[in-house]
């Protein structure tokens, strides 16, 4: 069902050589470019027309509006069960503590008496945030794409998500009501790089954003690679993973649920476990058979997705060695079932989001544990960072000289200009001091 790499032995190799012994899925959007670029110009040139006839290509159902009326998130809230009502009402509580608590301000800094430097943080303007609507509902996303914005100050909000054959062309109420909520009542009923189109570009419905995020399927990631520079993005987001950095004191139950429970996403997911016991490999091998069974998404998810090149058990020598198999791997999701574990976990550079103990699984962090779910994958966490209100803030630098402080490091500034062979650089200060460089 999962397949074995065994790296026990030998030295293991460092950077990219240890990376390509890793397993990882295909996950081509370069490939991709060439299928969402005429679906972009195609909205860019015809607005919500074309958005409209693409949806009804891709999700198989015709809308008279890409704009959600607001009586239906109205309604998609009342109907809401009640359980599942409260469920997000406390997922948005627990993710506005640990967002609000990221929230910059602004600094000054007085470099020299007279000359001080300011960083200001702004928030973006205007933000489209897309939420999924595939194999399926995914309001978890919404509060995870919503609340940082808010948090962050952004005045201009609007959701798309992939318009539903089974309610009338509407995303799923569950989003809506998610979207109620919290506020928004700005939706859209469009999804693919269609939607990513109609926030870059705008449309008759939407006016254009400054910034996308959110996750997607393929072709929403390869619009969000065409379209980078008109607008900003979060990230490239490809399939979800998994990594499990275990030792002999794991639970070979809990590490096969926790492979399991990302599995079901897609059957790209992966599910990675790292060990330095072969003990608890056959032993989690063994849990997986049954509880595989005993699970929802068999055949079309959770099957393909562990016996898939992306998946697999990996043995190593040692935890040490198993902390670098982690790092070069940089998995969206990390958790650490280990003794002393909390330890362990500080030893990680790479990793989205790191989940401590056994009380920590990663379905926590897709919904409840405060954190945010929308991580990098496909090892960008060696250079990126998950969601954040960071994600919808810019810091500006204030510049603010007396003429004393510019006249005490003017000399200095046209000697690098001078250096630089940009001398109209130095001729800039010295105009404000007759041509003359001020003497020190």
């Amino acid at each position: 069902m999962i397949s074995r790499i065994d790296l026990r032995g030998d030295t293991l190799p460092e950077g990219a050589a240890l990376r390509d012994l890793l397993p990882r899925a295909e996950f081509d959007v370069e490939a991709a470019l060439e299928t969402v670029r005429p679906i972009c110009e195609d909205v860019r040139h015809r607005g919500s027309a074309a958005v409209i006839e693409w949806g009804e290509k891709f999700d198989g159902v015709r809308i008279s509006s890409v704009r959600v009326p607001a009586d239906a998130l109205t309604r998609a809230l009342q109907e809401l069960d009640p359980a599942v009502r409260a469920a997000l009402e406390e997922s948005i509580r627990r993710a506005r503590l640990v967002h609000r608590e990221q929230r910059r301000t602004t600094h000054t800094t007085q470099v020299v008496p007279g000359g001080t430097v300011t960083e200001k943080w702004v928030p973006v303007e205007r933000v489209g945030l897309y939420v999924p609507g595939g194999r399926s509902v995914y309001p978890s996303s919404v509060v995870m794409n919503v609340v940082p914005a808010q948090e962050a100050g952004v005045e201009g909000i609007a959701v798309a998500s992939p318009p539903q054959k089974d309610f009338d062309g509407l995303p799923h109420p569950t989003i809506l009501a998610a979207c109620a909520l919290l506020g928004v009542d700005e939706v859209y009923a469009a999804g693919g790089a269609q939607a990513v189109a109609m926030f870059a570009y705008g449309t008759e419905d939407c006016l254009p954003v400054n910034l996308v995020t959110g996750p997607g399927n393929i072709y929403v990631a390869a619009a969000k690679r065409l379209l980078k520079g008109r607008i900003g993005i979060d990230a490239e987001a490809g399939p979800t993973e998994i990594a499990i950095l275990a030792d002999a004191t794991a639970d070979p139950v809990h590490v096969a649920a926790d492979l399991i429970s990302q599995a079901e996403h897609d059957p790209m997911a992966a599910a990675v476990l790292v060990t330095d016991s072969a003990e608890l490999a056959a032993a989690t091998e063994a849990e997986l058979a049954p509880q595989v069974a005993a699970s929802k998404h068999i055949k079309d998810r959770i099957e393909p997705a562990l016996a898939g090149r992306q998946s697999a058990i990996v043995l190593v020598s040692s935890i040490e060695d198993g902390l670098k198999v982690v790092d070069a791997y940089g998995a969206e999701h990390l958790e650490i079932q280990t003794a002393d574990a909390a330890a362990v976990a500080d030893r990680v550079r790479n990793a989205g989001a790191i989940f401590v103990g056994p009380w920590s699984p990663v379905s926590l962090g897709d919904y409840c544990a405060g954190s945010n779910h929308v991580l990098p994958t496909g090892g960008c966490a060696c250079h990126s960072s998950g969601l954040s209100v960071q994600s919808f803030l810019r810091g500006i630098h204030i510049v603010d000289y007396s003429r004393d402080a510019l006249a005490e490091v003017t000399h200095h500034v046209v000697t690098l200009a001078e250096a630089e062979d940009l001398p109209a650089h130095g001729a800039a200060l010295k105009a404000r001091f007759g041509w003359k460089v001020p003497q020190q």
